[in-house]
């Protein structure tokens, strides 16, 4: 086993441990729909679904992507006649290449509850079949919508934008475009996100094996999204928000994790933002790892993470 730095939390390196002892190759070591397979196994089929918070109702629907309708699904935390409520758009992690609503289940229904929302999650188009910007396109698209429709959503003027890892990253780039577009957005909560394609922060190789997110699946993750676009590319805005204009944004909620290779282009975009004068709340949590957001249920040091960043976007949604 990879030797794993004493100040982890002890509860997680017990899930790595467990997690090395399954055998299970690394996801870059195989196919996109293996990859996909797997963190299935792992977020959805291992779940105890008594563990799942509850909420008022759960709905199938549909928004408009880049090409054509993607599914979607709508969490109300309280009946729809309780009262109107901040509405806000969810887009998962999983490198651009897996995850779906499924596997995010879990992370919808707690923004709903602990942040009294109703949360829209976004199945956007996956690479290698679609790469970049198929997925931008797809968030912008539902985000676009969502806020021309608040008042069929949550009821009232509110919309935030929220994701992790690359749902964090299309989280990001939507806030600056729908700045430049003149759409308000009240707050953004960016989980554990990517922003720089480009990066090369000392996280990067300080927690490049044994972490659960490993450097040569980013390097698999980013081959699949961004296809043959040149280098010099990556620093598009929309690959990389860290290399975009991040004044004006919305008022953001940045958690990152001690051992995450992300954890630095995380915290690099917070100090942008708060660099541009945009509020932020910068959560760093020692002793955790990339995907604490979904470890609730193994470690308490994740549980207590999810309750502090939740409320702080709370507080943001709810002024």
């Amino acid at each position: 086993m990879t030797q794993l730095d004493p100040r982890l939390d002890p509860e997680i390196a017990a899930l790595l441990a467990f997690l090395e002892s399954t055998g299970n190759p690394p996801m870059h070591a195989g196919t996109a729909e293996q990859a996909r397979a797997a963190f299935r196994t792992l977020s959805v089929d291992l779940r105890d679904p008594s563990v799942l918070p509850q909420v008022a109702e759960v709905s199938e629907t549909a928004v408009p992507g880049g090409d054509g309708e993607r599914p979607a699904r709508l969490y109300r935390p309280r009946p729809r006649d309780a009262g109107a409520l901040p509405t806000v758009v969810l887009f998962h992690g999983g490198g651009w290449v897996i995850g779906d609503l499924d596997t995010h289940d879990l992370m919808a229904r707690t923004i709903a509850t602990a942040c009294d929302a109703v949360v829209l999650s976004v199945d956007y188009r996956l690479a290698p079949e679609h790469p970049f910007p198929a997925a931008v396109d797809d968030a912008l698209a539902a985000a676009r919508w969502a806020a021309a429709h608040l008042a069929d959503l949550g009821g009232d003027e509110r919309l935030g934008l929220a994701g992790d890892s690359a749902g964090g990253n299309l989280a990001a780039v939507a806030a600056q475009v729908l700045r430049d577009e003149g759409a308000p957005v009240a707050a953004q909560l960016l989980l554990y996100p990517a922003t720089d394609l480009l990066g090369e922060g000392a996280s990067r190789t300080e927690n490049a094996e044994g972490y659960f997110l490993d450097h040569d699946t980013m390097v698999w993750f980013a081959q699949q999204y961004v296809g043959h676009v040149p280098t010099d590319r990556l620093a598009d805005p929309r690959l990389s928000p860290l290399h975009g204009d991040p004044s004006g944004v919305a008022p953001a909620v940045v958690a990152v994790a001690q051992f995450d290779p992300l954890r630095d282009e995380g915290t690099a975009y917070a100090e942008a933002l708060r660099a541009a004068g945009v509020p932020v709340r910068l959560a760093s949590y020692d002793g955790l790892i990339h995907g604490f957001v979904d470890m609730g249920r193994f470690s308490a040091a994740a549980r207590a993470a999810v309750e502090e960043t939740c409320a702080a976007f709370r507080d943001l949604l709810h002024p």
